[in-house]
């Protein structure tokens, strides 16, 4: 397994940890803030946005533009079952999401929740740096490289692992940071 191959996979955790903190709310709209949301569509559980637009048109407010009008009342559903605490209102193929204050007591919970998404793309990082040592060892083993090169490489793959923790970390930081702004 070589170097860039590992570093993709990381950056892969890396983008999923972007895309979970897009879903976690902060104190102003955010239109990534729906992307989690699934909703059953002609028999599957697609995304929102495959059955809608969401726009921000005000700092506290979503809107759902649904394109067909027989999925309207199923995005509802969706948006007021998740765990994002939203009471959303229809208007004709539209609907529209006010956003509530954060509590403080939430955005701790929210804070919490991000910090678990972190841990989780940590997590997804070190188990890339284990397939890359397993791969080194085996090709050691092997006789296809020595011991010394086998250090060698394993030092790299930790310097790339310890990069993508320290991204994780700083990601983190930025949106703990922005769920607490009031």
């Amino acid at each position: 397994m070589s170097h860039p191959e590992l570093q993709k996979r990381m950056e892969g955790a890396l983008g999923t940890l972007q895309k979970e903190f897009g879903g976690l709310r902060t104190g102003r709209a955010s239109t990534n803030l729906l992307d989690t949301i699934q909703i059953d569509a002609y028999g599957s559980m697609v995304p929102l946005n495959q059955v809608g637009n969401v726009t921000a048109p005000e700092p506290r407010l979503l809107n759902v533009s649904v394109w067909d009008k027989s999925m309207v009342k199923a995005v509802e559903k969706a948006i007021r079952e998740s765990d994002l605490g939203l009471n959303p209102a229809v208007d004709g193929q539209t609907i529209r999401v006010p956003l509530p204050p954060l509590s403080e007591e939430r955005r701790k919970e929210m804070v919490k929740i991000a910090g678990k998404y972190a841990e989780a793309a940590k997590v997804a990082i070190r188990n890339v740096r284990r397939d890359g040592n397993d791969e080194l060892k085996k090709q050691k083993n092997d006789g296809a490289i020595s011991e010394d090169e086998q250090r060698k490489q394993e030092g790299l793959i930790q310097k790339l692992t310890d990069e993508y923790v320290k991204k994780v970390d700083e990601q983190l930081a930025a949106k703990e940071k922005d769920i607490l702004s009031v």
